[in-house]
């Protein structure tokens, strides 16, 4: 049995990761740990979790603790999530990091985040952790990367395509997120006075730190250098990624073309799912799952390609795609316990 901790549980992603490894008779929940509800039970907080984890208590940060299990998730806020990695033994346990503090080079982060990087001798060691295209270097590492939501909707409709050199480099993409994207933490943005009957731009004009990591992503994943103009939007829903993507295809490229890349890319994938051509995805239908799903659509007269990518935020873009590298790196079934229908209606 593989004795796992959570770090940062209290948060949507950590009770997004017990909900998701409940049903896990090969994993024992060995700690659980909160700086906000340190000593609370978990049911207490998330009574959600009363039938499943009666007994399990919020603790504080114990790096001996955590040396022995076999994996730790980390879903703490970027900036904390590297401090304490930095007190974890990877050569005793494994890590994965829901966070952006390992995603980027550290120069790019300090940039785009603002912040000093305090763990700079572990980001080589860090894989970037879209299963699909490094399981390989997935089944190796000590720490992975787990992307963020956005960057994984994007990446996943995107580089087949640039793979297949199908369309050019430059794209367009406009995101729709749930509010549980914001986190759990209260804030005026997230209110529902705010968001009820309302969708909002935010972080305008290039600056969301999510952009770098998308085109870092798509060069590791597709061998291209792409520019990205990214506008992401907060929607009056809980969960959720829904981001259009426009392309300008390639002369003699039309709508089959871009289709049959990505079937043919994703035919053997069990978490990416291609619609037929011209349907688009809901975000009912990947809700509560680790699936994402792809459309395809081409306006003649524009020319101009749409890709339409949809996740769960807590599935596909944190948690599931998490216990996704958990199971490669602890050398399971990829999809152990990960195959489930969405939460529809």
């Amino acid at each position: 049995m593989n004795k796992i901790g959570i770090i940062g549980a209290s948060g949507y992603s950590g009770l997004e990761l017990l909900r998701l490894l409940a049903p896990r008779k090969d994993i024992e929940i060995s700690f659980v740990t909160s700086l906000t509800y340190e000593e609370k039970m978990v049911s207490e907080i998330y009574p959600s979790l009363a039938s499943i984890y009666p007994d399990l208590k919020f603790t504080g940060f114990d790096a001996a603790t955590c040396n022995l299990a076999d994996l730790v998730f980390v879903a703490l806020p970027h900036g904390i999530s590297m401090e304490i990695i930095g007190n974890i033994d990877l050569n005793k346990t494994k890590v994965i990091d829901l966070s952006g503090d390992f995603r980027l080079p550290a120069d790019v982060y300090e940039k785009w985040y603002e912040n000093d990087h305090k763990a700079k001798d572990l980001i080589d060691k860090a894989v970037y952790g879209i299963s699909e295209f490094e399981r390989n270097k997935i089944k190796d590492a000590v720490l992975v990367s787990n992307p963020g939501c956005y960057p994984t909707s994007v990446i996943l409709g995107l580089t087949p395509l640039l793979k297949e050199e199908v369309i050019e480099t430059e794209v367009i993409v406009n995101s729709l997120s749930g509010v549980s994207g914001a986190g759990r933490t209260p804030s005026a943005a997230a209110h529902y006075c705010q968001i009820e009957n309302n969708i909002s731009a935010y972080k305008v004009g290039g600056v969301h730190q999510h952009i770098p990591e998308i085109e870092i992503g798509l060069l590791k994943s597709s061998g291209q250098k792409v520019g990205v103009s990214f506008t992401p939007h907060l929607a009056p829903m809980a969960r959720g990624i829904y981001s259009t993507i426009y392309v300008h295809p390639k002369k003699g490229i039309m709508a089959k073309d871009l289709h049959n890349a990505l079937e043919k890319h994703y035919e053997n994938e069990i978490f990416v799912t291609v619609l037929p051509l011209n349907s688009v995805p809901q975000v009912k239908s990947v809700t509560g799952t680790n699936f994402c799903h792809l459309g395809v659509a081409y306006d003649p007269r524009s020319k101009v390609g749409t890709i339409f990518s949809c996740i769960d935020n807590l599935g596909k873009g944190a948690a599931g795609q998490a216990i996704q590298n958990m199971n490669l790196m602890l050398d399971l079934d990829e999809d152990f316990g990960l195959v489930s229908a969405g939460l529809y209606p």
